[in-house]
């Protein structure tokens, strides 16, 4: 049996729902993010109880197909986002359409409607927070995290980080360093 989970974006939301079927006995086949595939079929109460313990973490077992949709967008987003280290030979439109055999301007149409924002503003979104990411593990280099987050160039990934942040990516890595220090001093 598939259910589907809001709000699922990222491992420790897998691992927090993992948790939750196990202390339930519901056995699943796997876990991704935003849905969850079960050995045997679960039963309303079942559901209603393993709702009330995701939503300890802000997450929510879907049953509109609206519902559905929107995660399923979601998922495909993060994944972009957060899997994709190679350059797509296709474009994200054509990508999202694609996967989910509707058009891209009714998914679009769709997304913005229930979630009031545009999916490439949440693209956007899901990118910088990405890259935040990757600027606080400082293991890549701006050039790196521009080439594997797939900007044309630093100087665009700077500009939209520094539109949706209002910080430099350089001074994001510094206010970062700063709490760093004084966190020491403690």
């Amino acid at each position: 049996m598939k259910l589907y989970v809001k709000n699922m974006a990222c491992l420790s939301c897998k691992v927090f729902v993992k948790d939750a079927l196990l202390e339930m006995d519901i056995h699943s086949v796997k876990v991704e993010l935003g849905e969850i595939e079960t050995k045997e079929a679960v039963s309303d109460e079942e559901k209603q109880q393993l709702n009330k313990l995701i939503k300890k973490v802000g997450l929510e077992l879907l049953e509109s197909k609206h519902g559905i949709l929107i995660e399923k967008i979601r998922k495909i987003i993060v994944d972009y986002v957060y899997h994709s280290e190679e350059k797509e030979i296709i474009n994200f439109s054509d990508l999202l359409s694609q996967k989910l055999n509707y058009s891209y301007s009714y998914l679009a149409n769709f997304f913005s409607e229930v979630e009031a924002t545009t999916i490439e503003q949440y693209v956007i979104a899901m990118k910088i927070e990405r890259i935040k990411e990757l600027i606080i593990f400082g293991e890549d280099t701006l050039t790196e995290i521009a080439d594997k987050m797939h900007y044309s160039s630093v100087a665009h990934l700077s500009a939209q980080f520094k539109k949706v942040t209002g910080l430099t990516p350089s001074h994001f890595k510094e206010l970062k360093k700063k709490r760093r220090i004084a966190i020491q001093d403690l």
